[in-house]
């Protein structure tokens, strides 16, 4: 069922999802190498405490998870695209990383990540990367009134082609508001004026996430949880919660 919200309630969600956004530019400043990818979780953890806020990443098992989720981010480096789960591994000069974080605040929620390097970017990872955040901003630039989930879907797929790499749908944007997850499902490609009717109120993860070596595969470990190309090819994953409104998009997850 897709919920849309009031004014006051986006409103409410910025407040999340600048608790997401703090999150994000706290682990991002200090991920180094030698550090530990627990360490990191631990930096969020943090932000998190003195927000009064709580996550909606731990704890949480979907249908395709073995276990509860044990963290308040995902950390994926290198081949790993979604879902890491931040542990003993030490960051190291070139790796890329990708962190996802949430955040729960007055019981509504706000969902957004990014992606970057350790030390300064290869040239094929900065275009890797480069490429998801425009893929971002033309989703963001689709979600207008009037529109369709097929134009964002659309908007995405036609940026991760244009660079040839590679596109999984099953895994996507989504709704957000009180639950981190909510309906509809915004794949990463397809087709415009396709889907459900985008309107003022309705709040949107839109989220690419590409695959460098240009397949559509993927395979997930045995954690249950961390989702890697199929091809060992490097992923960049980019997000935002984003409210649709008569004004335009409005992003939430920004400082």
């Amino acid at each position: 069922m897709v919920e849309i919200k009031t004014a006051g309630e986006i409103q409410a969600m910025r407040a999340a999802g600048q608790v997401v956004a703090r999150i994000l530019a706290a682990t991002r400043a200090e991920a180094k190498a030698g550090m530990a990818l627990a360490e990191l979780d631990e930096i969020a953890r943090g932000v998190l405490a003195e927000a009064g806020a709580t996550s909606p990443f731990l704890g949480y098992q979907p249908g395709f998870a073995p276990i509860p989720f044990p963290a308040v981010i995902c950390t994926s480096v290198n081949d790993a695209a979604l879902h890491g789960i931040p542990g003993r591994y030490r960051l190291a000069d070139g790796d890329l990383l990708s962190v996802d974080c949430g955040a729960v605040l007055d019981g509504w929620a706000g969902d957004a990540a990014i992606s970057f390097t350790i030390g300064p970017p290869e040239p094929a990872d900065a275009r890797l990367i480069d490429t998801a955040g425009e893929a971002l901003r033309a989703g963001i630039a689709a979600a207008v009134p009037g529109g369709r989930i097929g134009d964002i879907a659309a908007a995405i797929g036609a940026a991760g082609r244009a660079a040839g790499y590679g596109i999984c749908t099953d895994f996507g944007g989504h709704g957000v508001g009180r639950s981190m997850h909510e309906d509809p499902h915004v794949p990463n490609e397809g087709r415009r004026g396709r889907g459900p009717r985008l309107v003022p109120g309705l709040v949107l993860a839109i989220e690419p996430w590409f695959l460098a070596g240009g397949r559509d595969s993927y395979e997930i470990d045995e954690d249950g949880w961390t989702i890697r190309s199929g091809d060992g090819s490097r992923a960049a994953h980019v997000e935002h919660t984003v409210a649709i409104t008569a004004d335009g998009p409005r992003i939430l997850t920004v400082l």
